[in-house]
């Protein structure tokens, strides 16, 4: 079911930089057709991105990165994460432009045909940005990769068997959603995606 009225009655910026955070005030049509009391919500805008898990169809490797992230840290977490290659859709590129260009920029390599195989919110209660998952067929590896250093990226690339990758997901030592849905994507998915030319 999806809400057939939202009334919008007040908006404001709370935060503008590198992300916006907004305040808003609204009622939304209920199940039954009544609408809801007034309420006010906190919007993160981050806007899209695309993430995409390089994989060789020969080998059944597939490739993380690991960077340090603060947000996870935080928590008590591990700070450095393994995760598939990711960016934001800026400056009007497409998710498909941002996959291929991150792959090139974080692990080095040129990859094959994107085949989409999902699109989620990560957090809905709180976060409007959408997630494009891709999964894509190396290539080789035509550069060094490690992201840009002007962007203060330290990135650590690697193989691993999709087995192991899988195992490290269920022992928690993968951590990131986009990540072990990806990952889960392609173990069910593994006879398909070795056809891929």
């Amino acid at each position: 079911m999806t809400a057939k009225q939202v009334e919008v009655l007040a908006r404001r910026t709370v935060y503008q930089g590198f992300f916006t955070l907004e305040e808003v005030r609204l009622r939304y049509e209920r199940r039954d057709g009544t609408m809801s009391e007034e309420m006010t919500r906190l919007l993160f805008e981050r806007g899209d991105s695309a993430a995409v898990l390089l994989y060789d169809p020969q080998t059944q490797e597939v490739v993380l990165v690991r960077q340090f992230r603060y947000p996870a840290w935080v928590r008590g977490g591990p700070g450095w994460l393994w995760e598939i290659i990711a960016g934001m859709c800026d400056a009007g590129r497409s998710p498909e432009e941002v996959a291929r260009a991150e792959a090139m920029e974080e692990a080095g390599y040129a990859i094959g045909p994107l085949r989409h195989i999902m699109t989620v919110y990560l957090s809905p209660g709180a976060c409007s940005e959408r997630i494009f998952i891709y999964l894509a067929p190396v290539r080789g590896r035509v550069a060094a990769g490690g992201g840009l250093a002007e962007d203060g990226e330290d990135i650590e690339m690697r193989t691993f068997p999709l087995a192991e990758a899988l195992a490290m997901a269920e022992r928690g030592e993968i951590m990131d959603a986009k990540t072990i849905l990806a990952l889960q994507y392609a173990a069910q998915h593994w006879e398909a995606l070795k056809a891929c030319p």
